[in-house]
């Protein structure tokens, strides 16, 4: 069954940024058929209808960028026996403002600058340990997930994991995925 309408089809085309002749060609039909539907002076078959959307959904999930060509490779943690400085200390001196909490390989949670502010308004010690003023751990998604599903969950979350076969290989946050729409 199709999902899409065949008025769709002009817009979306230009979406892809593709001629009418691109799309005739790859969907295996004629450039004026699609002229044809466009203009809304034919009403295609559906097994024509099915092919020319059939193109443009693989076309456009191709287009689709994959996590893993904007997380942070980069994996910059504290321990859990470290203190507030040192992850102010770390925070600074990296220029970020979110990290995990991770002890031999073992997630454990999050800091933010939230939670460090939060401390510091709660006159707790430089020496507090990141243990004590942490957030649950983020979520973690796979390898091969899309930025929108990472835009959705960074909504809600200030960073999002990134593994493969269960191990961390990375971290998204709303910076990286805001750089990447403007490359």
């Amino acid at each position: 069954m199709i999902e899409h309408d065949v008025s769709e089809i002009k817009n979306w085309r230009k979406k892809l940024d593709l001629t009418q002749g691109e799309l005739a060609k790859l969907s295996g039909v004629s450039q004026s058929m699609i002229a044809k539907i466009e203009s809304g002076l034919l009403d295609p078959t559906y097994t024509k209808a099915k092919a020319i959307i059939s193109t443009l959904e693989r076309l456009e999930k191709k287009e689709e960028k994959q996590i893993s060509e904007v997380m942070q490779k980069k994996i910059i943690s504290v321990k859990p026996d470290n203190t507030l400085k040192e992850t102010i200390d770390l925070m600074r001196k990296n220029s970020i403002s979110q990290m995990p909490v991770i002890e031999e390989n073992n997630l454990l949670g999050i800091v933010s600058e939230s939670n460090i502010l939060d401390a510091i308004l709660e006159a707790k010690s430089y020496d507090t340990k990141i243990t004590e003023v942490m957030n649950e751990c983020p979520p973690t998604i796979s390898v091969t997930a899309s930025i929108d599903v990472a835009s959705h969950l960074l909504k809600h979350y200030p960073l999002i994991l990134v593994s493969k076969k269960g191990k961390l290989i990375g971290i998204v946050t709303k910076a990286d995925i805001l750089n990447a729409a403007y490359k």
